[in-house]
């Protein structure tokens, strides 16, 4: 299934971890302004796919890849290729919120003072933005100064987000983001990724696949490390090809 605004392309893609084979011979596309969700058990390989789209499988040291991950038509894997400039264009928000132990200002500067914005007022200009992109502003717009621990669990998933917005990212990665909340706030994360597909590509994993029903405009179904199934959400759910996916997506595995 070939989209015509594809921003990654994966091509024959496979992820190793020394001799054992995590991610088999895959080929998909992400569009661009468009949810995309990763469905299956737990041990699939959908974490470590979402995790090679920015390359932080590179921190395990027997991690190794086969095939190509394109963007903008550009191999990542590529010997030459940026890192860095890499996971500036695609952040990523984790399972568990994981805000830094400054304040909640210092959290949103930190990524664009690394870049060497120096700037009093462009900061505070980036770090309200971003805040307000992320649905947090008006929630602490009065706790500038306080910790990012300090904040509510939803609150905390909701700073990372602002602060991975805060290096205006093309694409975010979502791995469980709403995995460790409780129903309001998953409700809030829901309605703001939908808000933000408008301006960033999102790629998320879950194991709620309710969720994944509700947000996404493509399901991909992976199962012992394979792409079982790739297409639009409504027909993964309702009509899907294989029959593999329709035992997951009806509840007779995993």
């Amino acid at each position: 299934m070939v989209e015509k605004n594809a921003l990654f392309e994966i091509r024959n893609f496979s992820i190793h971890y020394g001799d054992f084979l995590a991610v088999k011979n895959v080929t998909v596309n992400i569009e661009a302004h468009k949810i995309t969700a990763i469905i299956g058990p737990s041990g699939c390989g959908k974490s470590t796919l979402l995790r090679a789209l920015n390359r932080m499988n590179d921190l395990i040291v027997t991690a190794w890849v086969e095939g190509e991950a394109l963007f903008h038509e550009v191999n990542i894997y590529h010997k030459d290729a940026d890192v860095i400039e890499l996971r500036k264009r695609v952040g990523m928000v984790f399972q568990k919120p994981n805000p830094f132990p400054n304040s909640v200002y210092e959290n949103v500067a930190y990524g664009p003072k690394i870049r060497g914005i120096k700037k009093k007022s462009q900061l505070d200009e980036i770090v309200e933005n971003a805040l307000v992109r992320a649905d947090l502003w008006k929630e602490v717009k009065d706790k500038l100064n306080e910790s990012g621990m300090s904040l509510s669990g939803g609150q905390m998933q909701r700073l990372c987000i602002a602060r991975s917005l805060a290096q205006e990212p093309e694409v975010l990665l979502f791995d469980e983001p709403t995995s460790a909340l409780d129903p309001i706030s998953t409700a809030n994360i829901e309605n703001l990724l939908q808000e933000l597909q408008k301006t960033v590509t999102i790629v998320i994993v879950t194991h709620n696949m309710q969720q994944a029903a509700r947000i996404s405009k493509y399901t991909s179904f992976m199962y012992l490390g394979e792409l079982v199934e790739f297409g639009d959400t409504d027909t993964i759910f309702v009509n899907p090809r294989n029959k593999l996916t329709e035992e997951y997506i009806t509840g007779r595995f995993g």
